[in-house]
């Protein structure tokens, strides 16, 4: 079975904290031992397993993002303006898989699961798909 969780994203770029909703789907779908695949099926947008401790984590790495691939460029040629979030959402990746052992998602200690929008505020669609094994 295939989960599908939705999103409304509210700014053009951030990173939404997806853990708890994974961990919830997790504990309906009664998974033991396993893994879990988040995938994101959206070209701007993608799945990151980072720090979640500290909120200036988020600040920082799409602080970064901006920097490296700045919004405007003036040779960019992609006729709907976005261009950076296709490179952004590249670069984090489309989807991210985490193990699972005693019903529990085996994180290191501060990791946790983000949606990352890049050319929001969007509805989003993330699916999620629990593997056992």
């Amino acid at each position: 079975m295939i989960h599908t969780l939705h999103l409304q994203t509210k700014q053009r770029d951030e990173m939404i904290d997806i853990t708890g909703r994974i961990a919830e789907l997790l504990k309906e779908d009664k998974l033991e031992e396993g893994a879990v695949v988040v995938y994101c099926p959206h070209t701007t947008a993608g799945i990151a397993i980072q720090e979640n401790a500290d909120p200036d984590v988020k600040h920082d790495v799409l602080m970064r993002l901006d920097e490296v691939y700045p919004w405007q460029h003036p040779k960019y040629r992609h006729a709907e303006g976005n261009t950076a979030s296709h490179i952004k959402a590249m670069t984090v990746g489309s989807s991210q898989t985490v193990l699972v052992a005693g019903s529990r998602l085996l994180f290191g200690r501060w990791q946790g699961i983000y949606f990352c929008e890049f050319d929001g505020p969007r509805d989003r669609t993330i699916l999620v798909k629990f593997i056992r094994g």
